[in-house]
């Protein structure tokens, strides 16, 4: 009977614990440090953010993925971005509908070529950030599939399963990895 409820406190505890720790990375903004010194990715980061993205990592080009009307805390980041002398790149996407090859190869030689340190960022930090980092980390970085794929993961609050989430993210991976031949 001991062992019914060690496994039944495994198998509730463990998607208990990773929804804790998605929703304090949601607090916090989801910030994550991808290449040390080059690459960043979070949330929607606000004016106060920037200014400290700014101080401690020295970002210098910010490619905002949201396709959203800006809000206060969007336009606060932009004005602060420009205080900071950091660029700003709209690369607007759907977290709900696929990314074509194209415009994942289009995102991809735009991060390539961005000023860095680079953070890439969309509402959450979770869905098309997390494509954008897979992007990043395996077609520029070259950290490998396994790396890339990381980027969508629980772990950022992207949960890559068809019908749970946005899993069109994921695809959008998958196919762009396929054609770029990993």
């Amino acid at each position: 009977m001991r062992r019914i409820w060690v496994f039944a406190a495994v198998l509730l505890g463990a998607p208990l614990l990773m929804g804790a720790h998605m929703g304090v990375q949601q607090l916090l903004g989801n910030f994550h440090e991808v290449i040390p010194g080059e690459f960043y990715r979070s949330g929607q980061p606000d004016g106060d953010d920037v200014a400290a993205y700014a101080d401690r990592y020295r970002i210098r080009t910010i490619i905002n993925l949201r396709n959203e009307t800006p809000d206060a805390e969007a336009l606060a980041a932009r004005a602060a971005a420009e205080r900071h002398g950091i660029r700003i790149i709209d690369f607007p996407m759907s977290s709900s509908k696929g990314l074509p090859v194209e415009k994942s190869a289009e995102l991809a030689a735009l991060m390539r070529d961005a000023e860095k340190p680079l953070l890439v960022h969309c509402d959450h930090g979770a869905n098309r950030t997390g494509l954008a980092s897979a992007i990043y980390t395996g077609a520029i970085a070259g950290k490998g599939e396994i790396a890339a794929e990381l980027q969508l993961s629980p772990y950022y609050g992207h949960v890559p399963i068809r019908g749970v989430g946005r899993y069109e993210m994921y695809r959008s991976w998958d196919r762009f990895e396929e054609t770029i031949g990993f």
